[in-house]
């Protein structure tokens, strides 16, 4: 049985990552992207489909782990009847091909360890062939193959790879697990004891870039080295999750781009000055969304493709048997209009703090707004939502306010009407002037915790009689325990960037202290090593859905950055 999702730990190259967890066995890690099959898949199943346990044997007492500081390279210490030793997980910045490397480390006394190697390609379906060679033995099915290569004496069981070996105070003993196109050869091995130490050196270096007298500094600087782990180096494209099916959230196969919190995750790296990342991230929105405007998705793969058909996989029985497993996903060709908000919030805030226009940047956004003039009262299905309204009414201003700051040609006297149209429109048509608050759907009585970015897109100031009493609602109706549901549904999960936009919220209008104190009770939902899932069930005291999780890690920076601005981001533009 997989482990609960807080016993899981991240390492990862910035072109795909594995989760490892607290027992010492990677139960999930898809080669060589982010997007490709697993090659282990226990996280949705058991070890038959693919793992790579390395562990004391015995009773294990207590185990604790750590990042190295700054880095995301991993330490798990077991302590044992035997004495103690240390695993280093790391996965080294891609050279030619992928590499996992493992390095254990003896402590105190002589501990028997064990190594299991079960490779299962293509989400556990495939029983690979394995041969050995000379301290290295080479699993292979169909398209894929890995090499392991340790100084260890394996053996064989089938097609799972096993070692029984004593460690000694101070003996360090590697392993390397290189991925490689089984029509290829065998890439060179690289030395797993310098490559554990220079992977951390290369994190310390990224990472030193982040101000020390940053707020939070130690838990804003572990969710900028996780945002960096689930960027797709050679694009820019930033992943939600390295995951897929695990139940709660919005399901489903995380393992792509979505165009929601573009703007977020923009300022977040510009915020903490990593504007490389943050103009890579830009470049690759461009690109994803060129064409035409009713051609926009709302998601797209790292590499900015379009079709990502969606298969499910009947043979895995699902994390904690929730069922089924699904890879892919429909992305429907409608151009959204929270996510055209988002885009042309994004563009302009990465012009107005500095970054060049990639392009012809300007002509995608006076296309984009040509297609809203006629777009924004048709909402995809149902009746007009208030977010989307919203959205379109960011979408008009930062276009205003680009051509006023750069002096770009635009029908502005359109486009002035155009925002004050839909801004009267949204005040008249999604607020409940009975209850005092901004409702989901125009007309309805539902709320909605995305409605808290109503003061943090600067639509209205936080003084606003209109954004405290919707601030108020969300509080008093959807607020459970420290976290806010997503929606009035019973069944709406407690969203974490959704809690943290309450903490936002709180902040701006003038509840400081009340703020600061939620933010700070929000941070102990961080598992030991600092990660964040998508949701938290309040009943089991667990983290669920995607993990971790993107924007969970974007809304904590965020929020840390925002106390020391003291400033919605919106009254920034």
């Amino acid at each position: 049985m997989p482990l609960p999702l807080e016993d899981y730990a991240l390492i990862g190259d910035t072109q795909s990552a594995a989760l490892v967890g607290k027992d010492g066995s990677i139960d999930w890690l898809c080669w060589p992207r982010f997007d490709s099959d697993a090659c282990f898949a226990a996280l949705l199943g058991d070890s038959s489909h693919g793992r790579w346990l390395l562990a004391p044997v015995g009773n294990i007492r207590k185990v604790t782990r750590r990042y190295r500081p700054g880095s995301l390279v991993l330490e798990t210490d077991f302590e044992t009847d035997y004495g103690s030793v240390r695993v280093v997980d790391c996965m080294p910045p891609r050279g030619a091909e992928p590499d996992v490397v493992r390095v254990v480390h003896g402590l105190k006394g002589t501990v028997p360890m064990r190594m299991e190697l079960s490779v299962r390609f293509g989400y556990g379906d495939r029983t690979p062939w394995l041969r050995f060679g000379d301290n290295h033995a080479v699993v292979k099915a169909g398209p894929d193959a890995v090499a392991l290569h340790t100084p260890v004496v394996m053996r064989r069981s089938q097609s799972v790879l096993s070692a029984d070996f004593p460690v000694n105070p101070q003996e360090r003993v590697p392993f390397v697990l290189s991925w490689f196109p089984s029509h290829q050869p065998m890439p060179r091995v690289i030395d797993g004891l310098a490559a554990a130490d220079d992977t951390e050196a290369w994190w310390k270096e990224w990472s030193s870039r982040l101000p020390a007298t940053t707020p939070w500094f130690e838990h804003v600087q572990r969710s900028l080295i996780t945002l960096k782990a689930l960027t797709y180096s050679p694009t820019g494209g930033i992943v939600a999750a390295p995951t897929t099916s695990l139940p709660g959230g919005a399901g489903g196969d995380a393992r792509y781009c979505w165009l929601r919190d573009a703007t977020l995750a923009l300022q977040a790296l510009l915020d903490a000055g990593y504007l490389d990342e943050a103009r890579a991230w830009r470049d690759w929105l461009v690109l994803a969304v060129a064409g035409e405007p009713d051609e926009v998705q709302t998601v797209y793969g790292v590499a900015g493709e379009r079709r990502l058909p969606e298969q499910e996989l009947p043979w895995l029985p699902g994390y904690e048997s929730h069922a089924p497993v699904r890879i892919g996903r429909r992305a429907e060709r409608k151009l959204h209009v929270e996510a055209l908000g988002e885009l042309m919030d994004c563009f302009h805030e990465a012009e107005r703090l500095g970054l060049s226009p990639a392009g012809d940047m300007w002509s995608l956004q006076r296309a984009l707004l040509e297609h809203l003039e006629g777009a924004w009262k048709r909402p995809p299905e149902g009746r007009p939502t208030t977010l989307s309204g919203v959205m379109a009414w960011v979408a008009v201003d930062r276009a205003l306010a680009s051509a006023a700051r750069f002096g770009l040609d635009a029908p502005v006297d359109r486009w002035k009407q155009l925002r004050a149209d839909i801004h009267a429109e949204v005040c008249r048509d999604g607020f409940d002037a009975g209850r005092n608050t901004f409702v989901q759907e125009y007309g309805g009585r539902a709320l909605d915790a995305q409605l808290l970015r109503i003061p943090l897109e600067g639509f209205l100031p936080p003084e606003d009689a209109r954004v405290r009493g919707t601030v108020d609602a969300i509080e008093r109706e959807l607020s459970e325990g420290d976290f806010v549901r997503r929606g009035s549904a019973r069944d709406s999960g407690l969203s974490l960037p959704c809690s943290f936009w309450l903490a936002d919220c709180l902040q701006l209008i003038g509840r400081r202290e009340e703020a600061q104190a939620l933010f700070e009770r929000l941070l102990l939902v961080r598992n030991d090593v600092g990660l964040l899932p998508e949701e938290y069930n309040l009943q089991r005291r667990r983290g669920v859905g995607a993990f971790p999780h993107t924007s969970s890690h974007v809304a904590l920076i965020h929020t840390a950055m925002g106390f020391a601005r003291r400033q919605a981001p919106g009254a920034r533009r």
